[in-house]
């Protein structure tokens, strides 16, 4: 099915689907007399919450978005990510905001499936995109978020013998930030840092946590638990979650950092964690998702860390690792987990 924003009459819409259904009743939301929406965080660091959000603040964002890219009106957008959460919302707005042609997919690990014909601009998580790397040649600007993508992602992108003008980029953002806040592109030039919108200004707090004041998005200057190296005004690097840092016989350790560096070898997903040691504090683990490998083992003893301690004591493997119902990992399920 498909929305089109530049010449929409809402009473002649006929959605079947739930998800259809669920992106009509959205729309209706949004052209209420209600000067806010509700939006659901994801969970993947807590528990979820729901509060609501300005729906000018949503337009400022879906502006910068539509401009950075390069969106006109009549493009064809595509939306294959839940209406709960910000991410879904914010597709529809963008298409509202720049009269886009919105086409419905429903969200799933192979959304683009059915995708035939070439469409201007769609956002869609790692696991989407690792499942659906045959249609991104029809996606003239993708941005990926919801969760890191990998350097193994990244290096299937980039072998995808994708054409030059199109347009891959990770986002960094929270629900709290209306979606994304700044964009790195994967493709077809690999950048090393975020860059962040015009109107928004970061620093870092005393512990090296990115600070991030949006007027236009937040009235608030909203602290995040990111730990960051800032490059200049409008650029930084993502070390990794303060509250993920594993501490090992007195060293910290990002998993993040390490998870990147063995998913460049390794096709699975790969998790580092701490778990508890009465000699280390913590003792870092390694967990695989897939079958027990010898093959995998034998990837991950070849690789040079940049110290001994980065290397995991002990590596375990798991059929399925646990994720949030928009497809993030979640570390607080895995941990119990194991």
């Amino acid at each position: 099915m498909q929305f089109n924003f530049n010449n929409l009459e809402i009473n002649n819409l006929h959605p079947q689907t739930e998800f259809e259904k669920k992106v009509f009743f959205f729309m209706e939301e949004w052209w209420s007399d209600a000067e806010t929406v509700k939006v659901q965080t994801s969970g993947s660091t807590g528990i979820p919450k729901i509060f609501d959000i300005e729906k000018k603040k949503m337009i400022s964002s879906a502006t910068m978005t539509c401009d950075f890219l390069g969106l006109q009106e009549g493009d064809t957008a595509l939306i294959c990510l839940p209406v709960e959460y910000i991410s879904g919302k914010m597709m529809v707005v963008r298409s509202v905001v720049r009269k886009l042609k919105l086409v419905i997919a429903e969200p799933s690990v192979k959304s683009l499936k059915e995708l035939n014909t070439k469409v201007d601009f769609c956002a869609m998580t790692p696991l989407q995109v690792e499942n659906s790397l045959d249609k991104l040649h029809l996606i003239k600007n993708l941005i990926i978020g919801g969760a890191a993508v990998s350097e193994s992602l990244k290096k299937m992108i980039v072998e995808n013998g994708l054409p030059q003008d199109n347009r891959i980029f990770e986002t960094y953002g929270m629900s709290e930030t209306l979606s994304h806040i700044g964009l790195k592109q994967i493709f077809p030039q690999a950048e090393d840092y975020f860059t962040v919108f015009d109107s928004v200004e970061i620093s870092k707090d005393e512990r090296g946590c990115l600070r991030i004041f949006a007027p236009n998005l937040n009235d608030e200057v909203l602290q995040t638990n990111d730990l960051v190296e800032i490059v200049n005004e409008k650029q930084f690097r993502f070390l990794g979650r303060i509250d993920h840092v594993i501490n090992s016989g007195g060293a910290k350790i990002f998993p993040e950092q390490l998870e990147a560096l063995v998913k460049k070898e390794i096709p699975n997903e790969a998790v580092f964690l701490g778990r508890e040691d009465d000699t280390l504090g913590q003792k870092l683990m390694l967990v695989i998702e897939g079958a027990q490998s010898e093959d995998v083992i034998k990837k991950i003893s070849e690789i040079q860390f940049e110290k001994s301690f980065h290397r995991p004591k002990e590596i375990i493997f798991i059929e399925k690792i646990p994720r949030t119902p928009n497809g993030k990992i979640s570390r607080i399920e895995l941990k119990k987990m194991i």
